[in-house]
């Protein structure tokens, strides 16, 4: 069917896959990833305040990549995470701005490993799309407990809280009890545990959204840290901290701490903590300096040979994370598949003397993609948005830019950027459409993170409807012609409020007598009757790639805002 047409495509990828029964002594394979956590926020990096001992214990246990290197923001460094591909050529390079996806037909890690034989599951947030074909289960989990968009309070978890509320269980919602942070954790044990039992590796995806706003968390975790600093983002680390110690038990108690590779990271650079301490590095999470990239990143595989623990130098990045797996568990990278990059087994296995001399671009979009928002990495050097040079080795907190000094390297940084740009082609203009109309999927629910361009992704966005008077077009491709009814609204569907009203007294209420809607060289209006929450449309839609634009006007035909929120339905 063509709603099958991208996951057609990488079963053919992963047909190139020799179909294994693994042996026994496989190892499983465990990577945690924490949101917004800074290379500060660790009181093994020297963190004044913090106090993380059950991290601190796996870094020293750990083989740590000392110069390791991520996306200044989320969703790239998930995407980059998951492929191996830089987020400019995998498709997701932001968290909004219809940016989020991945490409078709790219590999993903779970796609990778459950080839080759492992159970696959993940356990908290995803960020890289809420509808099908990119959710989660749609990208290689076989089990999956998540959120949508960047987590609780986003626009598709508008009124979602960290405390006994709503996640999603391979699709469906489900209610959880407690603090979220203990409810990955407790999901992801569980389901390790079952995997222990029935004898089948596993790849278990474990990315908290905290300690990543809002920060709220039980009061005994935040007590230590009160009038020492933001005590509710030290106190969600203390939470994590507290439940990376009920994993490593559960490791030991079942003896599957010996032949489980343990990967821990950070997603970007720091956040709340920065104030307190940034480990001596400029910049913080968004930026291009040190700060805004370089995160932890320890690896720990006490049956792989790969000797004590220790620090490797030399320039390393998400994307060799993926390559690196394929071979430290024996797998293989499907046919044709090009990573962007390495595999550091050899060097983990210290079969080789260092990492390889390299360059590599660390880029993202806020919004839109512009060349040169950027840092070029390269042995001791940062060229940050092709202007500034730092020499880390001389000036770790980038105060000095050498630029007019080092003519040499400058052009030999820039020069590398210019035929790496050149070599993405169109990708850098190219968005991945939201599939509407699949048989997987008939009935599609869209939220404004996903508007084209525009930065509209958290629940302040749509209580003071911000965003422009039009909001902006979601890019769709219609899987299927036939009949379709769209409904426009300013509220997620779990919200039910009159278009016109404010959410709170902080909100904003708004005179809204029409909707418009524009897809497919179609436009269309409607009144809206009096105490309605939503406006629906009936048309029909032709198969192929188009936009979908949604907007509310007054009475005299002014447009007052987007709509927040588009549910499409086929109809027949």
């Amino acid at each position: 069917m063509r709603d099958s047409r991208a996951w057609l495509m990488v079963s053919f990828i992963m047909a190139s896959f020799p179909t294994s029964t693994l042996a026994a002594d496989r190892p499983n394979v465990l990577v945690i990833m924490t949101d917004d956590q800074g290379y500060g926020d660790f009181s093994a990096h020297g963190n004044p305040v913090l106090k993380t001992p059950h991290l601190d214990r796996l870094r020293s246990e750990s083989v740590r990549l000392a110069d390791f290197h991520v996306a200044p923001m989320c969703t790239p460094t998930r995407g980059q995470l998951m492929t191996g591909v830089d987020a400019v050529r995998n498709g997701a390079t932001s968290v909004t701005g219809g940016r989020s996806f991945l490409r078709p037909g790219i590999p993903t890690m779970p796609e990778v490993l459950r080839a080759s034989g492992y159970r696959t599951g993940l356990f908290g947030k995803w960020h890289l799309g809420d509808n099908y074909p990119n959710r989660p289960m749609d990208k290689g989990f076989q089990e999956a407990y998540y959120h949508l968009g960047w987590g609780f309070t986003s626009a598709p978890e508008f009124a979602n809280t960290l405390f006994d509320g709503r996640a999603f269980h391979n699709g469906s919602a489900v209610k959880f009890d407690g603090h979220c942070t203990d409810f990955w954790f407790d999901r992801a044990i569980a389901w390790m545990r079952q995997r222990h039992a029935n004898s089948e590796p596993f790849f278990c995806y474990l990315p908290t959204n905290a300690p990543h706003a809002p920060l709220i968390v039980a009061d005994k975790y935040k007590a230590p840290y009160q009038g020492k600093g933001p005590a509710a983002f030290f106190g969600m680390i203390a939470q994590i901290d507290e439940n990376i110690g009920r994993v490593e038990t559960f490791l030991r108690d079942t003896g599957l701490r010996e032949n489980t590779i343990v990967v821990f990271l950070t997603d970007n650079g720091g956040t709340a903590g920065v104030s307190t301490f940034n480990a001596g590095m400029r910049g913080a999470k968004t930026t291009y300096y040190e700060g805004g990239h370089r995160v932890p990143c320890w690896v720990r595989w006490p049956a792989g040979a790969l000797g004590e623990p220790r620090d490797i130098d030399g320039p390393t990045q998400v994307q060799d994370l993926l390559p690196t797996l394929i071979d430290l568990v024996g797998s293989r990278a499907p046919q044709g598949a090009q990573f962007d990059g390495l595999s550091l087994a050899d060097v983990l296995r210290g079969r080789a003397a260092k990492v390889p001399d390299r360059i590599f671009v660390v880029q993202y979009s806020r919004a839109k993609l512009e060349k040169w928002q950027c840092c070029v990495v390269a042995d001791r050097w940062r060229l940050v948005n092709g202007q500034e040079l730092y020499d880390l080795s001389a000036d770790p907190e980038q105060e000095d830019n050498v630029a007019e000094k080092q003519p040499e390297v400058l052009g030999r940084l820039r020069d590398h950027y210019e035929k790496w740009w050149a070599g993405l082609g169109d990708k850098v203009s190219q968005f991945v459409p939201i599939q509407l109309g699949t048989m997987e999927a008939p009935e599609v629910w869209l939220s404004s993170s996903d508007w084209q361009d525009v930065y509209a992704d958290n629940a302040g966005h749509v209580r003071h409807a911000e965003g422009g008077p039009r909001g902006g077009p979601w890019n769709v491709n219609v899987m299927r012609s036939g009949e379709y009814e769209v409904s426009l609204s300013r509220w997620p569907r779990e919200v039910d409020k009159p278009l016109t009203d404010a959410y709170d007294v902080d909100g904003r209420a708004l005179p809204i007598a029409r909707g418009v809607l524009t897809i497919a060289g179609q436009e269309l209006a409607t009144k809206a009757a009096a105490g309605s929450s939503f406006l629906t449309f009936r048309l029909r839609l032709p198969e192929g790639p188009t936009q979908l634009c949604g907007w509310f006007q007054d009475e005299n035909g002014q447009d007052l805002c987007g709509a927040f929120y588009a549910q499409v339905r086929r109809l027949d």
